[in-house]
């Protein structure tokens, strides 16, 4: 056993049974059938799971207050799982991920499938190709996309919904930058997927609520493997997490790589300025 996974182990059950205790109180009822879909787009590979005579009914969680000066609260012990670009459908993870809530051809945009094992990876990405997006990327449970415009609740509880809508058909949230630390060391990553197993549940991705019981231990994150590799992560483990201002995000590996890499983007527009710039009549850079 490596060092650090019986830590590890623990912490997770612990995350685990908080998250059943603190939003919920059980009650016996017949077994469910629940609906797991980890895109509310893909009906046809919504699957039907079994769940215990426990039923969870909605308590009172208090989280921490944030810090001076914080806009958005640390989300502390949340559970985390591992998910990457072009993995394939399985017991814990039903819907492949070849497509995105919001891109359905994910892979493709990628530039190919995002090898998670370490063995095949160098400088958090895969050895076989340089990514055409961000490595870093994350996915929350919660998708503002309806099938036609946003879900009703969208610009009521999405924090930034007026300042990044940019029409119907966009989301608000893809893209947007969030900071993931365990221990001493944080990374920082584009959310560019909804789950895991949830796209609704935005009580917890935007409020107080601890994430739903599911099959991965009531995980409520999931990190790419350019995150796992930063962080040092087990395949479950427990980080903390919050949304954070692009102005906010240092400089790092999750800065160099991606068209949909908003560092990428600004540094292509200064480039194109400085050029345009430099040609000016009179420009002392022509000179």
């Amino acid at each position: 056993m490596k060092p650090g996974t019986i830590t590890h182990t623990i912490a997770v059950l612990l995350s685990s049974v908080s998250s059943l205790f603190a939003h919920s109180t059980p009650k016996k009822t017949e077994p469910a059938r629940v609906k797991v879909s980890k895109k509310s787009d893909k009906l046809s590979e919504d699957i039907l799971f079994n769940i215990n005579s426990t039923a969870f009914t909605p308590g009172h969680w208090s989280p921490p207050p944030p810090e001076a000066g914080e806009r958005y609260p640390w989300k502390r012990n949340i559970v985390t799982t591992i998910f990457w670009i072009g993995e394939e459908p399985s017991a814990n993870n039903p819907v492949p991920n070849r497509s995105s809530s919001w891109d359905k051809n994910w892979t493709r945009s990628y530039g190919g499938f995002d090898d998670p094992n370490r063995a095949h990876r160098s400088d958090y990405i895969p050895v076989k190709f340089t990514p055409r997006q961000n490595p870093f990327y994350c996915a929350l449970p919660y998708n503002d996309k309806a099938a036609t415009g946003h879900r009703p609740e969208a610009p009521r509880v999405v924090p930034w919904f007026r300042e990044a809508y940019q029409g119907p058909g966009v989301s608000t949230c893809k893209g947007r930058w969030i900071a993931i630390r365990n221990g001493n060391r944080t990374v920082y990553a584009q959310w560019e997927d909804a789950g895991p197993f949830r796209t609704d549940h935005w009580q917890y991705v935007f409020g107080n609520e601890r994430p739903k019981p599911n099959l991965n231990r009531g995980a409520g994150l999931d990190v790419s493997p350019a995150v796992r590799d930063y962080l040092g992560l087990e395949e479950t483990d427990v980080t903390d997490w919050k949304f954070v201002e692009f102005s906010e995000v240092p400089r790092g590996p999750w800065s160099k790589l991606g068209e949909n890499n908003t560092f990428v983007i600004d540094d292509r527009k200064a480039g194109k300025i400085l050029a345009e710039v430099s040609k000016a009549p009179g420009s002392a850079i022509a000179r």
